[in-house]
């Protein structure tokens, strides 16, 4: 039976990454702001983001093995520190240097935070707890970004920026302190873990899980369908929503909380299906994609600004692509060894963030030549530019989903080799529609 001590580090925990989330995706409600606020074009506002992303990335490695070496609690505290310190710097910053380097603090404290929650589940719970406590806490973070949605511009748009960053800077302080004061590494009496491996060991560890095609397959899979709702929420889906498709910001908040009720709704759904269907997991990552790609060519192709209905859609898709982008973990857990497994996530856990980063990047800087083109007639944030702009997610889509094709294939071979064969797709459909029958006409 779990005890009522496991249950309070994990709410403890599930804490600390909420509100590391709600950091991280703060700075995607206050687009507008920040470019009167720092005189920035729109390619120095999404470098905000993608120095943030960029920090986020490089850390998910060199965390993993801190994690292991310090133990959660310290890496909690320590992110948490460093994320207030950052918002703290924000909150008074009025140029282009003070707010980057904000941003680049909030995003190495939000780099230690996920893996220290995820390493806490197994040393408190039992095995047959962890699949759905990981999937729990992946969703908690989900609410993290509906507290920047809502409560934390409500804030900015009546008291102002500084009081809404000291806010996000205060709810920093109050993780820490209740990590450090509530929240312990070990259960009584649980034996330590072995040390951590040394940097050559570490190294070869490395390259093993890279030359596993599975890993990569899960970075491929990672990278495609987690960065377009990335994009979205952190940086340009609230320039785009207000000042490109004509939005009031209650509107735009409505939808931003929609895309996190259905990334929520949509987390154990996905996770019924891998648990099913796991010879189909790329496959459902490939749809995915599809839908994404889709998505953004109806709104983006369509003439004049689109309706209301169909903003909600492209808002849904993009949301199912958070719990979706968590196949990539399941590829790295079920091809590699146990020993081998946070090396492999943390390779996993990179691509999306990078596809994000240089996502981010390429809209504002199409952005900005579009503007000093002439082409954008004055608005730097109007909707022909946006349509241009948004469409190098395209190219990252497509790259992704080839990537995921020809990865998939090696997957395949080896498992071959294994003596698993993963049956063409109409022909196991075909077989479960037979048995379906099958068992209807069973009395």
């Amino acid at each position: 039976m779990t005890s009522p001590r496991a249950w309070l580090i994990w709410i403890i925990g599930i804490f600390a990454y909420l509100v590391a989330v709600s950091q991280r995706t703060s700075f995607g409600v206050v687009g507008l702001e920040a470019t009167e606020r720092f005189h920035a074009s729109a390619a120095e506002i999404s470098f905000f983001t993608v120095l943030q992303l960029l920090v986020y990335a490089a850390l998910q490695i060199p965390v993993g093995i801190l994690v292991d070496r310090y133990g959660s609690r310290a890496m909690l505290a320590g992110g948490g520190i460093l994320m207030g310190l950052g918002q703290l710097q924000l909150a008074f910053a009025d140029n282009i240097p003070g707010g980057v380097l904000g941003r680049v603090l909030v995003g190495a404290g939000d780099a230690m935070t996920f893996i220290s929650v995820i390493r806490l589940i197994p040393l408190w719970f039992a095995p047959g707890r962890v699949p759905l406590l990981t999937q729990l806490t992946g969703m908690s973070g989900q609410l993290g970004q509906l507290f920047s949605v809502v409560p934390f511009a409500m804030i900015l748009h009546s008291a102002g920026w500084t009081p809404a960053f000291l806010t996000l800077a205060g709810m920093s302080g109050i993780a820490v302190v209740l990590v450090l004061l509530l929240l312990q590494d070990l259960p009584p009496g649980h034996p330590a873990p072995l040390p951590s491996q040394g940097l050559r060991a570490t190294g070869i560890s490395l390259g093993h899980a890279w030359r596993q095609p599975g890993t990569r397959l899960g970075l491929w899979s990672h990278f495609t369908v987690q960065f377009s709702g990335t994009v979205f929420a952190m940086t340009w889906g609230y320039p785009f929503l207000i000042s490109a498709q004509g939005l009031d910001r209650g509107t735009v908040s409505g939808l931003m909380s929609l895309y996190v009720a259905a990334a929520i709704a949509a987390g154990p759904l996905m996770g019924r299906f891998v648990a099913r269907h796991p010879l189909r997991r790329s496959t459902m990552v490939l749809l995915i994609s599809g839908c994404t790609a889709a998505a953004w060519a109806a709104v983006l192709l369509l003439p004049g600004r689109s309706p209301l209905w169909l903003l909600a859609v492209l808002v849904v898709t993009l949301a199912v692509g958070g719990p979706g982008s968590m196949i990539g973990f399941d590829f790295a857990r079920t091809f590699n060894p146990a020993h081998r497994l946070g090396t492999a996530t943390g390779i996993v856990n990179v691509g999306g963030f990078i596809a994000a980063l240089v996502s981010i990047y390429l809209i504002g800087l199409v952005l900005d030549v579009l503007h000093a083109s002439g082409f954008s007639r004055g608005e730097l944030y109007g909707l022909d530019p946006f349509r241009v702009a948004l469409s190098v997610q395209f190219l990252l889509l497509a790259g992704g989903a080839c990537a995921i094709i020809v990865t998939r294939r090696k997957v395949r071979r080896q498992m071959a080799a294994q003596g698993v064969t993963v049956p063409p797709l109409l022909k196991s459909l075909a077989k479960q529609r037979k048995l379906v029958a099958e068992r209807r006409r069973t009395p």
